[in-house]
């Protein structure tokens, strides 16, 4: 941010100074984003090169997903748990349309951009990926975590997932409160609140 000074040289305010977005090819130049989160949102390719860096220091990688849309408390928790099982974390954000099948019609609320951003605007997130897959074990393949953190009832959602986790070696981490904030009971209560307006 920069100030504009004007003739009188008082302050008229903050320019915002949007830079090209680097790393991901998803987001194209001029995104406007108040939050400089920018090398912390990588394409697939751009992750994979900084993960080998960390890899050959030996650091231990956790890997965790979700829509995220409403980011709540819930979420907060969540991944500052996953990220004290490991040396850094990478979260996992379902694109808008991967989002749609797996949340419905009317979702997600916020654009995967502006869904990424707030993620990674999160101290306890080192690195964010958006990926298009219904699941996330095309990632877990591709990237091969040491820990994959799970929230609370994950493990009866993601068997499948879990399976395959057992195939690569990777540690299965249960973090996070259990399920007591809800993006869907955020949505309706706001929707009674306007109905009742």
């Amino acid at each position: 941010m920069n100030p504009e000074v004007g003739p009188s040289g008082r302050s008229r305010g903050f320019r915002f100074d949007y830079r090209f977005w680097r790393r991901c090819d998803t987001f194209p130049r001029g995104e406007q984003d108040l939050m400089d989160t920018r090398d912390k949102i990588l394409s697939r390719g751009g992750l994979h090169e900084v993960l080998e860096e960390h890899r050959h220091a030996g650091r231990r990688i956790v890997f965790a997903s979700g829509v995220f849309d409403l980011l709540h408390a819930g979420h907060v928790r969540y991944l500052t748990a996953a990220r004290a099982e490991g040396d850094l974390l990478v979260v996992g954000i379902h694109s808008d349309a991967s989002a749609r099948k797996l949340k419905g019609e009317g979702r997600p609320i916020l654009t995967e951009r502006a869904r990424a951003a707030l993620v990674a605007a999160l101290t306890a997130v080192d690195y964010v990926v958006i990926f298009d897959d219904a699941d996330v074990k095309p990632l877990l393949r591709e990237f091969q975590p040491d820990v994959h953190a799970i929230g609370p009832g994950g493990e009866r959602d993601s068997a499948s997932e879990r399976e395959l986790d057992t195939l690569l070696g990777v540690r299965v981490a249960i973090v996070g409160d259990d399920k007591q904030h809800s993006t869907r009971e955020i949505v309706e209560r706001v929707r009674r609140s306007q109905s009742h307006s």
